[in-house]
Formats: structure tokens, C-alpha cells, sequence
């Protein structure tokens, strides 16, 4: 970070400049920076504990549950760049339609699926017990069967899970039959 960075004022920068110092003076992370994963759940993170901060009323994490993760997912739609065709739309159902539409933006299933991961794996690492994680709760993995649905419905495609690659068997060659008469 250069010094015209260090000078300013806003509270982000020098929010993120102590984070940089003190991730950069931890022995044990000197050697090694932060995955792209890592970084990304670490914003998700910071993103989801400032909307329990603005939340009316303000709720702690403690607090939160199923149905306020729900309400959060539904807030993120707002910026969403997947267009998502209503069943009354003439390009419903259509992979790539040939024209434009007013149908909504909403976030991609795939993005809200990762993102519950980074979260729900957030929430264990600050100190959330596995039992009461909020972002595993049964609402939740049903909200993100229904989008996948729908949006797999709106476009026409389905989404398949994907098949893991099995390592190649070894082939066994069969035994030739014993021989008779040997004796």
C-alpha cells in the first residue's frame, strides 16, 4: 500500500491498513497469503455482520436464524446480474432468448450456494457451534432448492450434479484356466 493510501482518513482504509499490519506481523501467516477463497469468505463474512448491524432492529449473530439468512439472500437479489424469466414471459424456458425483457435481475443460484458455504464455514471458524449454525438450517437448503428449480425452470437448463471423476480401476486380468492332465 503506498503512502498516499496511508493518509487517508476514511475509516475503511485504516480499518483495512491495521488488518494488512496485522496479518502481515502474525508469524504464522507471514509465509503464506490468504487463498482467494479465503479472502472471499472473509468479505462475505464482514458483509453478512454488517447487514445484522443495520438490520431494524440490530440483531447479534447469536440471535440470528434461518429465516434471517432467508432475508438476507432476498436482500442480495437487489444485485443481481442473472436475468430470470417469469413463467409469464415469452422467453421462459429459453437458454438464450433473442430479445431483451423486463424480467428481474436476481443473483445466480451458483453464487448464493457458494456464498452459504463460505458462510456457513465462516461461522464455525468465529466460534459458531456446528448445531446452531443458522446457515445450514433446513429453510435455507430448501430456499436454495426452490431457486435452483425456478431458475433452471426460466431457463430451460437443467442444473445436474456434477459426477465425480473416479480414478482409473486397475484392470485385473482373469486367471487361465488350470490345466488338466498336467499329471
Amino acid at each position: 500500500m503506498d503512502s498516499s493510501n496511508l493518509n487517508n482518513s476514511s475509516s475503511n482504509t485504516s480499518s483495512s491498513v491495521t488488518t494488512a499490519v496485522s496479518v502481515a506481523t502474525s508469524p504464522s501467516s507471514s509465509t503464506t497469503t490468504p487463498s482467494r477463497y479465503e479472502n472471499q469468505k472473509r468479505r462475505d463474512w464482514n458483509t453478512f455482520g454488517q447487514y445484522l448491524k443495520n438490520h431494524r432492529p440490530p440483531l447479534s449473530l447469536c440471535r440470528c436464524s434461518g429465516a434471517h439468512v432467508l432475508e438476507f439472500l432476498r436482500y442480495l437479489d437487489q444485485f443481481g446480474k442473472t436475468k430470470v424469466h417469469t413463467p409469464i414471459c415469452p422467453f421462459y424456458g429459453h437458454p438464450n432468448p433473442p430479445a431483451p425483457c423486463p424480467c428481474p435481475l436476481r443473483q445466480a443460484w451458483g453464487s448464493l450456494d457458494a456464498l452459504i458455504g463460505r458462510l456457513r464455514a465462516a461461522f464455525e471458524e468465529n466460534g459458531g457451534r456446528p448445531e446452531a449454525n443458522p446457515f445450514g438450517a433446513r429453510a435455507v437448503r430448501l430456499y436454495l432448492r426452490e431457486v435452483r428449480d425456478l431458475q433452471s425452470k426460466a431457463r430451460g437448463i437443467s442444473y445436474e450434479k456434477k459426477k465425480r471423476k473416479r480414478p482409473p480401476q486397475p484392470q485385473i486380468q482373469p486367471l487361465p484356466p488350470p490345466q488338466s492332465g498336467a499329471n
